[in-house]
């Protein structure tokens, strides 16, 4: 019956109004003129999957493994599985904590770059089967799924494609199979599994050679055991938003040119437009002119809760206030994105308290924000052409500053520009505008009075199908906003005497506990390792941080904190780097601050 539902969705039909639809993806012919280009980009629609995933909005991470034992963000795949030790683990409080939160799905890092497995896998060794915990017999993927089915959640696994443990890395063809032997291990243990996330990180393995992931293989394995799963990322149904900061495009197309996956053909493809995920237009109708094909290809934005993915004590105080994560919310989910928050795990194997107590007021921010819809005919769906308009009726004395846009995604994203308007005593007058609509669109817009709204379409792709028009009175978060660290050392005495590596003067000793590096911008040039050194003369230096590491420096600029393991005396200190590429990073002193 759902075969047959399935087809008769998909079937074209001859009647007024009618339009073909095309599932995923579609050609772009080579003759086709502008406006047949955008309107075969606007009957490109979602997968049931696809659909499904996207209606979710909010989704958690959870990063936890070897690393949150080693206070490290990417481990080497050196480290000694009886590190691992989450004694208090307990996979309900968890999953119970994300359900009251209103998150749908848990997304677990069932390995990270280190290799580590969090399941007793066949492959390898380097497990918790291979650790003290629970002698041994532990399974953290498995008691996670469990505690998702009880309490209703969606599950997926985050599965590392680099793997700085297993030997066989860099022998693609080996490795290529030791890798789908631990997908194939995740997929058919653990019954159904939701989303399969897989990043691209890759190198060089022990023979010196950079491995080569057949992906189209782990795709191919993901079809046949998981055929209800989205796969993420470098998968071929989710992409990546560009950026680890919570921040989706003012424009954003789920339609877009973008090819989906990291096959050689994908790659080649985006090669030949010049784009990747961080380009800013994957889908306006100057693209569609160079593309052959359009895909439905949604995008995630991933970002932590705090400055580091893995749970790290020092951050137990930095976690994100209320106010960025109603932005963040603003500017993922209300910019047709799906928001994957990551909610790292403490040591004892809990979600800390400074974690749980913030979740829990977002979720009661979203609910006081969104309770009360005024727009009292906003849920039937209306259509529109380029420069038709649709009016709506407010609830009398209604006082707004939000306004909630949504396309029926069901059958395209169609629409390329917009404008609100809200009626006044002297008619109507503009209170808001943008792009894309998409799944669903949140515009903040001055604290206005009114009891009507009318939206313009200004430009779209076919007919417009706008599914819902709310509009909202949004609370300002309420937080405490803290003081600026008083224990910063001001930089006016501050010096530079070397570049390369970056040496300061700072004008008097002092004795520091630390320092923050917070970047100009994310990208390959930021420091990735580094070695940061202090001296009471300028000639003989003692290693404060002797090897240091910022993980996903290259996609988040947040500043990184870093304690030192003692206080130590500096009038001097030097700071060398290297980027990811292995070349040396230049930092500026603007990009450093330190602590007293």
């Amino acid at each position: 019956m759902n075969r047959l539902l399935s087809l008769l969705w998909l079937i074209a039909c001859t009647g007024v109004g009618c339009e073909r639809l095309y599932v995923k993806q579609a050609t772009l012919p080579a003759g086709a003129t502008a406006e047949e280009r955008a309107a075969i980009a606007g009957r490109v629609v979602p997968t049931r999957q696809q659909l499904a995933w996207q209606q979710l909005e909010l989704t958690a991470f959870l990063h936890f493994g070897i690393n949150t034992f080693t206070d490290r963000e990417w481990g080497d795949g050196t480290e000694d599985p009886a590190l691992f030790r989450p004694d208090g683990f307990d996979a309900d409080q968890w999953v119970h904590t994300l359900r009251d939160a209103g998150f749908g799905m848990a997304i677990i890092t069932a390995k990270h770059h280190d290799g580590f497995c969090l399941w007793p896998t066949a492959t390898t060794a380097h497990s918790v089967a291979s650790s003290p915990w629970r002698d041994g017999k532990g399974d953290i993927v498995g008691e996670l799924r469990a505690a998702c089915e009880k309490y209703g959640l969606r599950f997926g696994v985050y599965l590392s494609p680099w793997d700085r443990n297993a030997p066989c890395y860099g022998d693609s063809p080996r490795y290529n199979e030791f890798f789908i032997a631990q997908l194939t291990e995740l997929l058919t243990h653990y019954g159904r599994i939701d989303e399969v996330w897989f990043d691209g990180a890759c190198a060089e393995g022990p023979n010196g050679r950079r491995q080569e992931y057949d992906w189209e293989a782990y795709y191919r394995t993901i079809r046949r055991l998981q055929p209800e799963a989205v796969a993420a990322i470098k998968g071929d149904d989710i992409r990546w938003v560009g950026n680890e900061g919570g921040l989706g495009r003012a424009t954003e197309w789920s339609a877009t040119v973008l090819a989906p996956g990291g096959s050689r053909e994908s790659e080649a493809a985006n090669a030949r437009l010049g784009i990747d995920e961080m380009t800013s237009d994957l889908g306006s109708r100057a693209m569609l002119e160079r593309a052959e094909r359009v895909y439905w290809y949604p995008s995630e934005v991933d970002v932590s809760i705090r400055p580091g993915w893995f749970h790290h004590s020092a951050e137990d105080t930095r976690v994100k206030s209320l106010r960025q994560l109603a932005d963040i919310y603003f500017r993922s989910v209300g910019c047709n994105s799906l928001l994957l928050l990551n909610i790292p795990p403490d040591r004892r194997g809990r979600i800390h308290e400074a974690d749980s107590t913030r979740l829990a007021e977002f979720a009661a921010y979203l609910r006081r924000a969104f309770a009360d819809d005024r727009v009292t005919d906003g849920d039937r769906l209306r259509r529109a052409d380029a420069g038709e308009s649709l009016e709506y009726r407010l609830a009398p004395g209604s006082r707004i500053n939000t306004v909630l846009l949504q396309e029926q995604i069901a059958k395209g994203q169609r629409v390329e520009a917009f404008v609100i308007e809200a009626l006044a005593p002297d008619g109507w007058r503009q209170v808001g505008e943008g792009t894309t609509i998409g799944y669903k669109r949140l515009i903040r817009i001055p604290e206005t009075e009114t009891d009507r709204l009318r939206i313009t379409v200004v430009g779209t792709r076919l007919r417009a199908r706008i599914a819902r028009v709310a509009a909202y009175d949004v609370p300002d978060p309420d937080e405490t906003v803290r003081a600026a660290d008083a224990a910063m050392l001001p930089r006016t005495a501050w010096r530079r005497i070397g570049d390369l590596p970056l040496t300061l003067d700072l004008g008097a000793s002092h004795t520091l506990r630390g320092f923050v590096y917070a970047p100009h911008e994310a990208s390959v040039r930021a420091a990735y390792r580094y070695r940061f050194e202090v001296s009471a003369d300028g000639e003989t230096w003692t290693p404060a941080v002797a090897e240091g590491e910022f993980g996903n420096i290259m996609y988040n600029a947040e500043p990184r904190r870093i304690v030192f393991e003692s206080p130590l005396p500096a009038r001097y200190i030097r700071f060398t780097a290297s980027t990811v590429d292995g070349g040396p990073a230049r930092v500026d002193p603007e990009e450093i601050s330190l602590f007293r």
